[in-house]
């Protein structure tokens, strides 16, 4: 019985000797922005093998959004890095014993689930062969809306709203965090911000946001008439593509 249980310790030791140690750095990148770190909550990171789907590391990205000059105004160049000792990433250490196809997962921003976006690759890891540098860079397109007020499934009265235009404000920001303002990096005049208004299920109006101060967009709503409402607003960037979007339900009694 020991000898059985010393011969099976061997060839477990023996597989797992065969094994080599391999270091892949995946990183998370905001579209035409920085990159997706410790300040927004971190992008959740899955990498799996593909010939049975069982996850070989999972962790999230840390570190900071990087620096800005380096990645937005200075020209890109075969070869050259995008990225610095403190920009975000995570570091999975993998052992392989033979060259495996993995799929490479993202999900960003994590913490912020009605602007969540996937995004994936699929690549050879080779024993002892690591990706390190900028390593797997993935890109994350839109902007994070958070509408502020009206609240969810707030009750308004009427008569509170007939003379006074109801107050709508969403904070908006780049998938990295990044912030937003008038003739900055990210600038407001280049995008579009609406609010789309329904009454009981019928698209009513539209109504036009503007920046009144970092990353805040405010406009206002004039209603006439109870009934349940929804206000989705956008942005858009034609420039980019960047889009994103945020839903909120209210009562007017």
């Amino acid at each position: 019985m020991k000898k059985s249980i010393l011969l099976i310790l061997l060839l477990f030791s023996g597989i797992t000797a065969l094994a080599t140690e391999t270091k892949i750095t995946v990183r998370v990148k905001a579209k035409d922005a920085k990159f997706i770190g410790s300040s927004l909550g971190g992008a959740h990171v899955i990498i799996r093998d593909k010939t049975n789907n069982r996850i070989l590391a999972e962790g999230k990205t840390s570190g900071s959004t990087g620096n800005t000059d380096l990645i937005m105004n200075t020209p890109k160049r075969r070869g050259a890095s995008i990225t610095d000792e403190q920009t975000a990433k995570f570091l999975a250490t993998i052992n392989i014993d033979e060259p495996t196809f993995v799929n490479i997962e993202v999900l960003s921003p994590f913490n912020n689930k009605q602007a969540r976006v996937k995004a994936s690759t699929e690549l050879w890891l080779i024993p002892g062969k690591h990706i390190l540098g900028d390593g797997i860079i993935l890109e994350i397109p839109g902007f994070i809306i958070d509408i502020l007020k009206p609240r969810t499934h707030q009750y308004i009265s009427l008569n509170t709203v007939k003379d006074t235009p109801i107050q709508v404000k969403a904070n908006i920001v780049m998938m990295c965090g990044c912030v937003i303002n008038k003739g900055g990096l990210w600038d407001s005049g280049d995008m579009e911000v609406k609010g789309i208004l329904k009454k009981d299920g019928e698209h009513i109006k539209d109504i036009n946001l503007s920046l009144t101060e970092t990353n805040l967009f405010e406009g206002n709503i004039a209603v006439d008439s109870a009934g349940n409402y929804e206000l989705i607003v956008y942005a858009y960037n034609p420039e980019s593509g960047n889009t994103g979007v945020d839903k909120v339900n209210y009562v007017i009694f």
